[in-house]
């Protein structure tokens, strides 16, 4: 039962209990011969009882709505500040100088909001101290190995691809069969080739990832992008602002852009992908969308999807969040959301 039922109910309830605690001791003290006269008399051609119990009930039921609401917007204020609090966004903050209790309340929410962004600029700077150490300790045999399988993939089944897609555009372009069901079968082969040669770019993305190597993260986006640029045929629009973050937040929005543009290689099928980086209302933005065929969100999820698990660890690592919109046949957005911490909360404020 919400508030507002209960404020009328509880008000129209004292309301009729008070009119009869004033009516009994009226009835004892000027008692009547008859109490067949409560029902002859008449208040506006209505019986004195039931005009009574009428008007108690109306004035109730108006006082317990306006009680109600007035409770009802004070909620309202205090849910809206609690997920303001959650969500980490910036609260409205609103003087109840009238209410004591509604001002105690603002200063621990002013409190709690202290403690997320000390939690989240802890983690920050943990994911921070982490990335540098990963840097020093880097294994290298690991990442020597990876360098061969990715050289001899590119070195072989890479160039083959590439030799192969050649072939095949050179014979349905000069030398076209006469048949079209072999024509559109030749097409196919080509298509299958080209989706082949996008999926062995997104592996190598994968096996040997560019680092940032002491650049910023707009720097590091802009030369990964270059790079593909020239590999790819996916048209690629970028809006890209210079921003100053922590070492660990930048290394761990680059893993996800390069996670989130080999899933757009390998799956989309799209002809147009757009990469954004920008700050606002003391958030940083990374936006990765595309035109691609689309897919279930929620299935993908339920399939314990390695690829979207692994991007969100890395989002919350570092006190934030990540949202996917797909639709089948339009198209996947990808947007991740950091509070850029920096000056703190003080609760005396």
């Amino acid at each position: 039962m919400s508030v507002f039922i209960k404020q009328i109910l509880f008000a129209t309830l004292i309301f009729v209990l008070f009119a009869v605690t004033l009516l009994i001791p009226t009835f004892l003290i000027n008692p009547f011969e008859s109490w067949s006269e409560l029902w002859e008399r008449e208040i506006f051609d209505f019986p004195y009882i039931y005009s009574i119990l009428i008007f108690t009930i109306l004035v109730g039921l108006v006082v317990g709505a306006i009680s109600g609401w007035y409770w009802r917007q004070k909620l309202k204020w205090v849910h809206e500040q609690l997920e303001a609090v959650t969500k980490g966004e910036k609260r409205e903050r609103t003087e109840y100088e009238s209410l004591k209790e509604l001002k105690e309340l603002d200063q621990k929410f002013l409190l709690l909001e202290k403690k997320f962004a000390d939690q989240t600029k802890l983690a920050q700077q943990l994911a921070t101290e982490r990335a540098t150490e990963r840097e020093k300790s880097l294994q290298e045999v690991v990442v020597q190995e990876r360098n061969r399988l990715a050289r001899e993939l590119h070195d072989s089944v890479s160039q083959q691809l590439f030799a192969a897609s050649m072939m095949m555009s050179t014979v349905n372009e000069t030398n076209p069969p006469a048949g079209e069901a072999i024509k559109k079968q030749l097409h196919m082969v080509e298509k299958m080739i080209e989706q082949s040669q996008l999926e062995m770019r997104a592996l190598l993305l994968h096996l040997r990832p560019a680092a940032l190597k002491g650049k910023t993260l707009t720097e590091g986006i802009e030369e990964l992008l270059a790079e593909l640029k020239q590999k790819v045929s996916i048209e690629i629009e970028q809006k890209l602002e210079p921003l100053d973050l922590d070492k660990g937040v930048e290394d761990q929005l680059f893993r996800i852009l390069q996670e989130s543009v080999s899933n757009t290689l390998r799956h989309a099928k799209a002809n147009r992908m757009q990469v954004m980086l920008i700050e606002r209302d003391g958030h940083i933005i990374l936006r990765v969308a595309d035109d691609g065929v689309g897919f279930d969100v929620e299935e993908t999820k339920n399939n314990g999807s390695y690829g979207l698990e692994n991007m969100k660890e890395r989002a919350e690592s570092i006190g934030g969040s990540i949202k996917v919109v797909s639709v089948l046949t339009e198209g996947s957005r990808l947007e991740v959301k950091i509070p850029k911490i920096g000056n703190e909360v003080d609760p005396d404020d």
